[in-house]
């Protein structure tokens, strides 16, 4: 039986892949600290270590990691307003973190990491649709500290002769998303205010365009990065729809009052080309959102 290890596998990203290795027969080791993940996203069958990327030592990660085929790296501070508020804290988590699983998965001889990266890495951009061959300029630290990785990602694959590759994500919606706190999408956030009878909150005029990309999409692109049977050696790759939809279309699907708020610092649009993807490790995504929207509508009761 192959082993993989999936940090960030009670997340909402994390724990969906965990299902997929799990159905097509892995031995799965997640590794969460539980910060934002949930116990209740981990697979049964899973063998879970709560461990803190920020405080592990690359012995000890070196030990869990030891007998894995590939490293699926989702742990992570993620969102971009937190990130300014506290810039330390989520660079130790989100730069640090990840040169300790580059070294750890280089020790333990592990095939391949595959890095959960982020369209925030661009920043505003003037081509749309965005390829991988843009130009980056994050607006925040949360971006910078993504794009880091990508790098030490690219310099482990030529110095250290670790394969890897980054998958940039846009926008990831689906189940399992959380409906509360600074980790929250646009759609949870308006399910909630829905749930407790409030007006849906935009900031800024809502005209800013988002390419939002369905999660079991994001499952299906990290698995053909792992099952690559060539070396990636620190591609990059979109990870997006390839459509958008402005927060003012969102929470037109989601119906109810809309209200706007204080402004924000973020790219007016996001809109991934994703031909990259698609030629080389054959990714068709799948997702639509106005249909999954009233899905989600129905199983909330709204």
């Amino acid at each position: 039986m192959q082993k993989a290890v999936v940090t960030g596998g009670a997340g909402f990203i994390g724990s969906t892949m965990t299902d997929r290795l799990i159905n097509e027969g892995y031995h799965v080791l997640v590794i969460d600290n539980l910060s934002t993940g949930k116990p209740e996203n981990i697979n049964d069958i899973a063998e879970f270590h709560r461990k803190d990327l920020a405080e592990i030592d690359v012995d000890e990660l070196t030990t869990l990691f030891k007998g894995a085929d590939v490293v699926f790296h989702f742990a992570a501070l993620a969102r971009v307003q937190p990130s300014i508020e506290d810039p330390i804290t989520f660079n130790t988590v989100n730069v640090q973190g990840t040169l300790k699983v580059l070294l750890a998965a280089h020790r333990a001889k592990v095939r391949r990491v595959v890095y959960s990266a982020s369209s925030s890495a661009y920043g505003n951009t003037d081509i749309f649709p965005t390829p991988e061959t843009h130009g980056t300029n994050p607006l925040s630290p949360y971006g910078l500290q993504k794009l880091i990785g990508e790098q030490y990602c690219k310099m482990f694959s030529e110095v250290y002769g670790l394969d890897t590759v980054s998958l940039r994500y846009f926008n990831v919606y689906g189940e399992r998303m959380s409906t509360d706190g600074a980790y929250c999408l646009v759609m949870g956030i308006f399910a909630k205010q829905l749930l407790n009878g409030q007006p849906l909150t935009i900031t800024n005029d809502g005209n800013q365009r988002r390419d939002f990309t369905y999660v079991d999409d994001v499952v299906e692109a990290n698995w053909l990065a792992a099952n690559y049977s060539e070396s990636l050696n620190g591609e990059v790759f979109n990870i997006g729809n390839g459509s958008n939809y402005s927060v003012n279309e969102v929470a037109d699907m989601m119906g109810g009052e809309k209200t706007y708020g204080n402004p924000r610092i973020e790219p007016f649009a996001t809109l991934a080309d994703n031909s990259k993807a698609k030629e080389v490790l054959g990714w068709i995504p799948k997702g639509h959102l106005p249909t999954w929207i009233e899905k989600y509508k129905k199983q909330l009761g709204l």
